[in-house]
């Protein structure tokens, strides 16, 4: 190609890779040999000449949640406008598969960084990791100033999610899907956000109707929900954390001949788009993913590119209710 176009072999690497010294008219010329023989750069060559993959991981404990399927979409859209690939791993929670992607020597999976939603770790556990690794965690981990924290404020999202099911005048409020136990910071902030909506109106929320899960499935809210029906006292609303909860939930009320939200209210989270499409259609706390996706690709992209690692920073994403109908909404 050098010899075609008449200059060197650096030249056409200037050309090539885009760097600005160069005059128009030799660029001009290197650009006519590339087109005339239908040159391709190696882009993976290249980075990994300049010591970089171009690729960073996404590692999220299940791909079959709608809420990290629709977060995943929106990070490969913000990953690709700024020319990196995806990869894409689940991890079932698994506590060592989590810390293998985050020890020392991970990068020789050939990424360049790390976007973690981690359930099996615990924040002793994250703050562990290797230091030279560029790490963004998503979720419910409040950043100890060792790693880039996305994420929204959930005790303010679960207590105004609570402060609108009290709005409605109901006092006999269950919550589904605290987790009591190390890994389960998700759960307990949203159990905070919780009592702090009673405790804002001085009423005291009821502990009997908290009710523990293991995960935020359907199978987990339907089971609890029959739970509660078969109590003395049932719940006349329910606020649950997640929206595939809150489906489960609504199954089993309606399997028990049910209104919804006229017998009992029901408040889920994260607006996935199933929750829109059900009937009836579910209130929710919306996170606004697209702008978790695209600071934590950012943020991450900031690490991987600074010769030494930037102070660790909190991001809070903003978030809304959505009113529908299982809360009496339109």
């Amino acid at each position: 190609m050098a010899e075609l176009a008449g200059v060197s072999s650096r030249t056409v690497s200037n050309v090539v890779n885009g760097y600005a010294n160069v005059t128009e008219r030799t660029r001009t010329r290197v650009q006519r040999a590339v087109d005339e023989l239908g040159y391709r750069p190696n882009v993976l060559a290249r980075n990994l000449a300049q010591g970089r993959s171009g690729q960073i991981a996404l590692v999220v404990p299940y791909l079959d949640t709608p809420y990290f399927a629709e977060l995943l979409q929106s990070v490969i859209r913000a990953a690709r406008q700024r020319g990196y690939n995806v990869l894409i791993d689940q991890t079932d929670g698994d506590a060592e598969h989590e810390r293998a992607f985050i020890a020392h020597g991970s990068q020789r999976l050939l990424f360049d960084g790390i976007i973690f939603s981690p359930l099996g770790l615990d924040q002793k556990a994250l703050a562990d990791h290797d230091r030279n690794l560029p790490l963004v965690v998503l979720g419910e981990r409040s950043s100890d100033g060792t790693f880039d924290h996305v994420g929204i404020d959930d005790v303010a999202a679960s207590r105004e999610a609570t402060e609108h099911l009290l709005g409605l005048g109901r006092r006999r409020l269950a919550a589904i899907g605290d987790q009591p136990y190390a890994t389960g910071e998700a759960a307990q902030l949203r159990t905070q956000g919780f009592r702090e909506a009673h405790e804002a109106r001085g009423l005291t929320a009821r502990e009997d109707l908290i009710i523990s899960t293991p995960r935020f499935n359907r199978r987990d809210g339907a089971q609890a929900m029959a739970a509660l029906l078969d109590r003395a006292e049932p719940p006349d609303a329910v606020f649950c954390y997640s929206d595939l909860v809150a489906l489960g939930a609504i199954h089993t009320l309606v399997g028990r001949g049910l209104r919804v939200p006229e017998d009992v209210a029901v408040i889920g989270y994260d607006d996935i788009e199933d929750g829109a499409y059900s009937n009836p259609s579910v209130s929710t706390v919306s996170p606004d993913k697209e702008m978790i996706a695209t600071s934590a690709v950012e943020r991450l992209l900031l690490r991987i590119a600074s010769p030494t690692p930037p102070p660790a920073v909190e991001i809070r994403a903003p978030h809304q209710l959505i009113i529908r109908q299982s809360t009496g909404g339109a």
